[in-house]
C-alpha cells in the first residue's frame, strides 16, 4: 500500500504558533506558555537528562527492524518522524510513527522513555489525541485511536481510544492556550506543587 506524502508547506515551522510539546508543557503547568510565549523565555529542555534519553531512544528505534509491521494492531504501513500541522488548530508537531491501518484509518504511535503507568495521565492521553487531530487535518483521513510505546517496560504498547468528546476537549484546551498568548494574562500555577521542583522556570516563578 503506498504511503501518503506529508503536504507540509515550506514555511511549516513559521506560520503555526504552537507545538505539541508546548501543549504538553501547558498540561504540566499553564505558566509554561506564559513564560515561553508572552515573556519569550526559552525552556532549554534539551539540557535535561530525561529529554536526552528520550531522544536517544528515538534514534535507536529506527535501527531496529524498521520494516516490521505490528500486524496485531492491524498495521499495513508505517512512517517515521512525520511532520503534521493544522491551520484550524494553529498547532504543529512531528509524530514518532504514523501508522496506516487495515481499515483505511491512521494512528499515531509515540515512544516514551518511561515505565507503563497503571493509568494514563492526562498529558499522555491528550498528546495522543492531539496527534490524531493533526493527522486528520494533514491527511484528511479518519483517526479512531492512538498508541503509546513505553520503552522501559519492554516496549509495551498501550492503546488510546479517540472519541468525538476527546477531540472537542483537546480543541477547547488549545483555545485556552491561545487565549493566554493573545491576552498576556498570567495564568494560575499547577495545583500539584511537587512539579515545581522539576520546573525550569522555578527560579523566576511566583509560587
Amino acid at each position: 500500500m503506498p504511503q501518503p506524502d506529508s503536504p507540509a508547506p515550506p514555511d511549516f515551522n513559521d506560520f503555526i504558533r504552537l507545538t505539541v510539546t508546548q501543549i504538553r508543557s501547558y498540561l504540566f503547568c499553564p505558566r509554561f506558555i506564559y513564560f515561553e510565549h508572552v515573556l519569550c523565555i526559552p525552556q532549554h529542555a534539551e539540557l535535561r537528562w530525561k529529554v536526552q534519553q528520550a531522544r536517544l531512544v528515538h534514534l535507536q528505534r529506527r535501527r531496529i527492524n524498521p520494516k516490521y509491521l505490528r500486524k496485531k494492531l492491524g498495521v499495513v504501513a508505517r512512517q517515521f518522524d512525520v511532520p503534521l500541522f493544522s491551520r484550524s488548530l494553529d498547532v504543529r508537531g512531528v509524530v514518532d510513527e504514523l501508522l496506516t491501518l487495515a481499515d483505511g484509518s491512521m494512528a499515531p504511535l509515540d515512544y516514551k522513555f518511561a515505565l507503563t503507568p497503571k493509568h494514563l495521565y492526562r498529558g499522555l492521553r491528550y498528546q495522543s489525541i492531539l496527534y490524531g487531530l493533526l493527522i486528520s487535518d494533514t491527511f484528511s483521513v479518519p483517526v479512531h485511536r492512538g498508541f503509546i510505546c513505553f520503552t522501559r517496560s519492554n516496549y509495551q504498547i498501550v492503546e488510546v481510544p479517540i472519541s468525538d468528546r476527546d477531540r472537542h476537549t483537546v480543541r477547547r484546551l488549545v483555545r485556552n492556550i491561545l487565549d493566554i498568548i493573545r491576552t498576556g494574562l498570567f495564568p494560575k500555577a499547577t495545583r500539584w506543587k511537587r512539579r515545581c521542583a522539576d520546573c525550569c522556570y522555578k527560579n523566576i516563578c511566583v509560587q
